[in-house]
């Protein structure tokens, strides 16, 4: 059985910090989501509003060992067919737009990470029910996430919602450990694995959890740029995701405040 690190009440009390900074970065920029809005424009909006908290974006420059380029924005854009990463461009949303919006900001060298996934202009009906599936699986995996449990629980929660609700996941693609680093050990998954098993919480433990649903099928491809990830069928998606602590109180969604 796998351990993740144990943080401090000190340590928490940074990452409620970061956790704030995204929940109010992820507002403004909602509010700011409009029919005409270039994505650029949003993502200038975002560094604003952390940087004004004094805190550090954690997308903008960040390169893992699989990117081809650094990301070149504080937040990840990712319209209708794109289902994570995708980058700030001048693309101007249009009325009807389905548009995620992906989000980290780094608080006294620790890390928050939220996303939401929201309309442009008026709500079209037909995206309801996955927006619905996607935050209850979003809240399932939240509410498994208690000391005892582990992340094959936590996936099983989520994979339940989405199945219920009849959409397909992101396959290869989760949540992961959160902290001084943030994407750290260990990948938590949005389906049931036989290593999520392996990983049981403790109080003191730091995740984040992030359900990617697709209308269509799972299948998904990466655009030229290295970093956008669609769906193969061009059908929509949605992503939801919060930054957990593990308490004894039941979980704490550190990036749910914008006081």
């Amino acid at each position: 059985m796998h351990t993740l690190p144990l943080r401090t009440p000190t340590e928490l009390d940074a990452m409620r910090a970061a956790g704030r900074v995204v929940a109010q970065t992820l507002h403004a920029v909602q509010a700011a989501a409009r029919p005409g809005v270039r994505l650029r424009e949003l993502d200038e909006l975002a560094q604003t509003v952390i940087r004004e908290a004094g805190a550090v974006p954690s997308f903008l420059g960040y390169r893992p060992a699989w990117a081809p380029t650094p990301f070149n924005g504080a937040l990840c854009l990712s319209p209708n067919e794109v289902v994570v990463h995708g980058r700030p461009n001048g693309r101007r949303l249009r009325e009807g737009d389905l548009l995620s919006i992906d989000c980290g900001a780094i608080a006294d060298g620790w890390h928050g990470d939220s996303a939401v996934t929201v309309h442009v202009g008026a709500d079209p009906e037909d995206d309801a029910p996955l927006l619905l599936a996607t935050e209850l699986a979003l809240s399932a995996g939240i509410t498994a996430a208690v000391p005892g449990a582990t992340l094959l629980d936590v996936a099983t929660a989520i994979d339940s919602v989405a199945r219920a609700h009849g959409f397909a996941h992101l396959p290869d693609h989760g949540g992961h450990g959160i902290g001084r680093n943030m994407h750290e050990a260990p990948f938590v998954p949005n389906e049931p694995t036989r290593d999520a098993a392996r990983h049981r919480l403790r109080a003191g433990n730091t995740i984040a959890i992030e359900p990617m649903l697709h209308a269509g099928t799972s299948g998904y491809r990466t655009k030229k740029d290295g970093w956008s990830i669609v769906t193969a069928d061009g059908k929509r998606s949605a992503h939801f995701e919060h930054t957990v602590a593990i308490t004894d109180d039941g979980p704490e969604i550190l990036t749910a405040c914008v006081s």
